[in-house]
């Protein structure tokens, strides 16, 4: 009795540890010839000032907390990102009754170039990405809903670099 109990743990144990000895932090659907990226600065045709700079360093956040791919500079890199940002645009959203408006809407439009260096080929080029972020007069400002509409482009963007090929 001892000994099938032995036995059974023993295989319980096994079976865990073979379990384990899989993981890994990163997806493993990334093609050796883009690991390690370079993202540049997205060229700004916007009036905000900085905006190209800010979202650059989210993509490149949010890619090393992702940790499937590798950011390094330009020289050591197998893929690069670029692109610019395209548009910036504060919308009217809602106005009370007496016509004054007390919510408003950023909307950035971003372009991207994600190209393999050693072929050229793009994985995918002028590719549009939008964000929008709303903010109530008096209740948020402008810059929260600017970080909100940066970071759902940022997601869209990290999203079709590391998982949609």
């Amino acid at each position: 009795m001892i000994k099938k109990l032995l036995v059974f743990i023993g295989l319980l144990l096994s079976l865990n540890l073979l379990g384990c000895g899989v993981y890994s932090a990163s997806s493993g659907r990334v093609d050796d010839n883009i690991k390690r990226v370079y993202v540049e600065y997205l060229e700004n045709m916007t009036p905000e000032p900085n905006l190209g700079v800010d979202i650059a360093e989210d993509i490149i956040t949010q890619i090393q907390l992702d940790n499937t791919l590798k950011v390094v500079d330009e020289g050591d890199a197998d893929s690069i990102i670029s692109g610019k940002v395209t548009r910036y645009y504060l919308k009217e959203v809602f106005a009370q009754e007496n016509l004054t408006v007390n919510e408003y809407q950023v909307q950035i439009a971003v372009t991207l170039n994600f190209n393999v260096r050693s072929t050229g080929e793009a994985l995918f080029k002028n590719k549009r990405f939008t964000g929008v972020g709303n903010y109530v007069l008096d209740e948020s400002e402008e810059s929260a809903a600017r970080t909100e509409a940066v970071d759902e482009i940022v997601r869209d963007i990290l999203a079709q670099v590391v998982e949609d090929w």
